[in-house]
């Protein structure tokens, strides 16, 4: 009995998904670099397309809903610049202390990051999918801030006092305020650490 061989199909069907994938790493990759040049309510497809040398139709057969392409996006940012850890340890008496080291390693991660930083945080309310996928990135930040207040904090009115000032401390936009004014990353990080020691008095 005759039989045909499928190991010639299993190549070719090998070889076609490494070249999708190929080409959806292009996508990814120049859409994560037009994002960080000039944001992404100013990142058309037609950019992304020329930019990662396919079509527009290729573009949208690999992600047709914007959502999918800005999750990507935001996937492949993030594990070629991992954020530091920013939440609290255990221990009451190490919390102050942790919070100095989590901001002053945060604050670093936006100067190095702050192209994008900046471009996402301005367009965030521009582009309706990008805001849905930073309200994760928020929940994050109120996590940590609650977290802090409860291991700070010793009596209601200081607790919330202490979670809105901590949130506020984990914003980008904090940090550039005062990097404008020419404060180091680790200068900053001390400074709130004492605005939030005062408000545990």
């Amino acid at each position: 009995m005759n039989t045909v061989s499928t190991h010639p199909r299993k190549y070719h069907l090998k070889a076609r998904a490494d070249r999708q994938l190929k080409t959806r790493d292009r996508i990814v990759d120049a859409t994560v670099a037009l994002h960080r040049e000039v944001g992404p309510a100013r990142t058309t497809i037609a950019d992304i397309a020329r930019r990662a040398g396919v079509q527009r139709l290729t573009v949208y057969n690999h992600f047709p809903r914007v959502g999918d392409l800005l999750s990507a996006c935001q996937g492949d940012f993030l594990a070629t610049n991992p954020p530091p850890d920013i939440a609290p340890g255990p221990a009451k008496k190490e919390a102050l202390p942790r919070l100095e080291q989590a901001l002053s390693g945060l604050y670093a991660w936006y100067r190095a990051n702050e192209a994008m930083e900046r471009n996402i945080n301005r367009d965030r309310h521009l582009v309706p999918e990008l805001d849905v996928l930073m309200r994760s990135a928020d929940s994050h930040l109120e996590a940590a801030a609650k977290a802090y207040s409860k291991l700070i904090g010793n009596r209601p009115a200081a607790i919330a006092s202490i979670r809105s000032l901590v949130r506020v401390a984990l914003e980008f936009r904090t940090w550039e305020v005062l990097a404008g004014q020419g404060m180091g990353d680790a200068e900053s990080a001390r400074l709130l650490r004492m605005a939030v020691a005062s408000l545990s008095e």
